[in-house]
């Protein structure tokens, strides 16, 4: 038995998905020492998540990784919504005021590939055939045994252990954590990648949607050519766990399309995918050294295409906290918000898609009340907004939670509230009167090495720049003091009112409002982060 030393790794993550990996590259991004183990022998390649939607996209654009992985994807601008042969409408994407304002397509094993590169750059490789067999956590170290591909066990020592391996992973059952939830009956998802033999709308960017009793068809274009195909349908025999056939996909999408004479042709190698579901979510997210993210957390059907996404988030929340807490800037209470913050957010999706009625199956009556309602709904003023704007998770927000402190002026209406994603407002650093400096998005002056003060500069007199910025110099935490002048008045309601001011969180989310004139709020928020 090979037994690892202590302090060769800060953080061990189980599991090399999506969200193992964003955490790990967070956890390298803060200067934490990190290995990541994966019990399948090699990455996967099969027909998994395919959209990342915009918050996930600018968290991982904060990493460094989204315009790597913007070049290795497609983005969707439209989707055409069909009651079977009869069209109903388009919804258009991209009314989001971000960057990543539309939904990137890109095959989950991509996103996997791209950010192992990434991690390998950073200077740590997954290690494939590892698995974790038993784990015990102490005050100060979690103690776990890897079984290693060539029948090799190791024991091992590491400050902390995060779980992103799926959900039945070892590590939760060690850390004695229920996996609270159900089976989801009445759906199943039919998915894979393939070429119709007849258009279904070859134009870049362009996604369709069939709407039919009992299922539901999401037509979505790949990359490299082709389409997924995703049906969600009711569960006639719930014992079919094996990947579909290429005839029972075919018939599927040609019934609800009404089109018989449809053919695919599947991609090569071939990627056909049968999903059942549960609803489940873990009843704590943290025992001690011992964190969950990922499906390991929370899982659901993808209805919406959230599951991803959420986890990516997750990981983006917890890297940053883990960091402060494992450098002694910030107590472990702060990893409590994390798992505050993220359980709810999983409890909030449960319950918010099962009304999603553009993807859910439904019965014959209630697809023909469903649908008479679509045609009116996109021609409304403002539903194509909200309706693009609901999957994006920009709206998403950690209000009324430590460490989220609100205290604008009984006047001050507009802007973010404390726990909201900061806004992505157009700026000039300093004030652009005086300068001339070029206006930038407020995201790209952020950063997830620190936290962010922003203030208008128009009230950074000399005195108050000082008082801020001794301020923050007795923070536990680094804290960056950003001046900036909004480009016209709109993004000026957007950001807020100008005698506040907007203390951001590495991840993006505004930790305190403010006004100017109590600085003292911003100390004792600064002050109540220590260990």
């Amino acid at each position: 038995m090979d037994t690892g030393t202590d302090g060769d790794v800060d953080v061990c993550v189980v599991g090399a998905g999506p969200v193992g990996l964003t955490l790990a590259i967070g956890l390298h991004r803060l200067g934490l020492r990190v290995r990541i183990v994966d019990k399948a022998p090699a990455a996967k390649h099969e027909a998994r998540a395919l959209v990342l939607w915009a918050r996930a996209r600018e968290a991982l654009d904060s990493l460094g990784v989204g315009e790597l992985l913007r070049r290795h994807g497609v983005e969707l601008d439209a989707v055409t919504i069909h009651a079977r042969d009869r069209y109903l409408g388009e919804l258009t994407t991209g009314w989001a005021l971000s960057a990543h304002a539309r939904p990137l397509d890109i095959e989950q094993h991509d996103v996997e590939r791209l950010l192992r590169g990434e991690l390998a750059r950073l200077g740590t490789r997954v290690e494939w055939n590892a698995e974790v067999t038993d784990l015990k956590v102490h005050e100060d170290r979690a103690e776990f045994t890897l079984r290693h591909g060539d029948g090799r066990i190791e024991s091992a020592t590491t400050p902390w252990i995060v779980d992103c391996d799926g959900t039945a992973g070892v590590v939760r059952d060690r850390l004695g954590i229920p996996f609270e939830g159900r089976r989801r009956t009445g759906l199943q998802v039919v998915q894979g990648n393939a070429r119709p033999t007849r258009p279904l709308g070859e134009r870049p960017g362009r996604g369709r949607i069939f709407l039919a009793p009992h299922r539901s068809l999401l037509v979505f274009p790949l990359p490299g050519g082709g389409f997924r195909f995703f049906c969600f349908r009711d569960d006639p025999d719930p014992t079919p766990t094996a990947a579909p056939t290429v005839e029972e996909l075919r018939d599927l999408v040609a019934d609800t399309t009404r089109m018989p004479g449809l053919r695919l042709d599947t991609t090569e190698p071939l990627r056909l995918n049968r999903a059942l579901f549960s609803d489940r979510v873990a009843a704590r997210l943290r025992q001690g050294r011992g964190l969950l993210a990922g499906d390991a957390a929370h899982a659901w059907a993808p209805v919406g295409g959230p599951g991803v996404n959420v986890g990516i988030l997750g990981a983006h929340n917890l890297a940053w906290k883990l960091a402060a807490v494992h450098r002694g800037q910030a107590g472990e209470g702060l990893l409590d918000t994390y798992c505050d913050e993220q359980r709810r957010m999983a409890v909030r999706y449960i319950r918010e898609m099962r009304f999603d009625f553009m993807e859910l199956p439904l019965p014959p009556l209630g697809h023909r009340a469903f649908t008479a309602t679509v045609p009116g709904a996109l021609a409304r003023r403002g539903f194509p907004r909200r309706l693009d704007l609901r999957p994006s998770d920009l709206l998403r927000h950690h209000r009324g939670r430590a460490p989220s402190w609100h205290h604008a002026g009984r006047h001050h209406r507009s802007g973010p509230r404390a726990g909201d994603r900061m806004p992505d407002v157009r700026v000039a650093i300093g004030d652009d009167r005086v300068a001339g400096e070029p206006v930038v998005r407020l995201h790209t002056l952020l950063a997830y090495e620190r936290w962010t003060l922003v203030l208008r500069a128009e009230r950074a007199a000399p005195g108050v720049l000082a008082a801020l910025r001794a301020a923050c110099a007795r923070s536990p935490v680094p804290v960056l003091v950003l001046p900036v002048t909004p480009r016209d008045g709109i993004e000026a309601g957007r950001l807020g009112h100008p005698g506040d001011l907007w203390l951001v969180r590495p991840d993006g989310y505004v930790g305190l409002v403010a006004p100017l004139a109590r600085i003292a709020l911003l100390r004792d928020h600064l002050a109540a982060l220590a260990p």
